[in-house]
């Protein structure tokens, strides 16, 4: 019986509780008066806007950064074109100071003329064409010395002609003319031994008889040369030589040398009585031999002990 009793005690008090706690609506005791959901929708308006401005700076920066690209760009061209400019400006410069120089080295050698020189081309002549390059033009008589042996007339004469007639023409006037061959044999009898005065007509009579002048030579300009300067030379006259070759049938340079030096003496001042200046032609260009390298070699270093100039023609124009 206790035992029921206290099941039924038990049971009585669970529906007691049930029927204290019965469920019921919340009562609102007081209605807010703030308005959440429009603080959320401006908050939720107000990010709309944040990001579109995010967006706008996001695009303006890269617009930015474009734009910086094109001015580094564009930097780098100006920086390209000044640098440039600068090197333009600098070569200008050294071409300015060269010019400078040259015509400063044309002035002191426009005072260091000799009288022969201006009387001959005048104090104010400018060598208007370099046919004859590098070869002094101060002489009052000139002599030629030409090679007539079967190679020269064979391979080179429409050439010598030419060379003959442009040295003829840097010298507008001279006071004596005269043209041997290398082995001292004179053009034109009748002046054997004498100078050939200075005309048009005798200038032309040079040219005419030099197309068919062929005298025997034996490749050796040595006897032409000593021959020259034997007969003509004169310490009130400065004389020049121009010898037209192409090979040397001799076998010593030093001999030919020291003989021309025995003859054309330097004077007091290391001025050697006459000038002698020589054009090679290249007639053994193609398949050269010791004979070219020969007549190279001792007409370089003629030239270069009495004051004169070696001219090696490269091709026939």
């Amino acid at each position: 019986m206790s035992f029921l009793d206290v099941i039924s005690c038990g049971f009585g008090a669970i529906i007691l509780l049930l029927i204290i706690t019965k469920t019921v609506e919340p009562i609102l005791l007081e209605k807010s008066v703030i308005n959440y959901e429009g603080q959320v929708a401006s908050r939720e308006l107000a990010l709309f806007e944040i990001k579109g401005q995010i967006n706008e700076l996001r695009r303006q920066v890269t617009m930015a950064e474009g734009q910086l690209d094109d001015n580094l760009l564009a930097l780098a061209r100006l920086e390209q074109e000044l640098t440039r400019i600068l090197g333009a400006f600098l070569a200008t410069t050294e071409k300015h100071d060269d010019n400078a120089i040259q015509t400063q080295k044309l002035a002191v050698a426009k005072q260091s003329l000799t009288d022969e020189m201006q009387r001959l081309l005048g104090s104010d002549f400018r060598r208007q064409t370099d046919l004859v390059g590098g070869i002094a033009v101060d002489s009052e008589w000139i002599i030629f010395v030409i090679d007539t042996s079967g190679s020269m007339v064979n391979g080179a004469w429409p050439q010598v002609l030419r060379k003959v007639q442009e040295t003829l023409a840097i010298y507008p006037t001279v006071k004596g003319i005269q043209v041997m061959n290398d082995m001292g044999e004179y053009m034109f009898s009748s002046f054997a031994g004498r100078w050939i005065p200075d005309t048009p007509a005798r200038r032309r009579a040079i040219i005419d008889t030099l197309r068919t002048w062929h005298p025997f030579s034996n490749s050796s300009p040595v006897e032409g040369i000593q021959a020259a300067i034997n007969t003509f030379y004169a310490p009130d006259k400065r004389i020049g030589i121009y010898v037209f070759g192409d090979d040397y049938s001799g076998n010593s340079i030093e001999e030919v040398v020291d003989a021309i030096d025995r003859v054309n003496i330097a004077d007091e001042t290391g001025r050697r009585r006459v000038r002698i200046n020589a054009i090679g032609f290249p007639v053994h260009l193609m398949r050269p031999n010791a004979r070219v390298y020969r007549f190279a070699a001792l007409m370089r270093e003629l030239a270069y002990r009495n004051d004169g100039t070696f001219v090696g023609l490269s091709e026939f124009q």
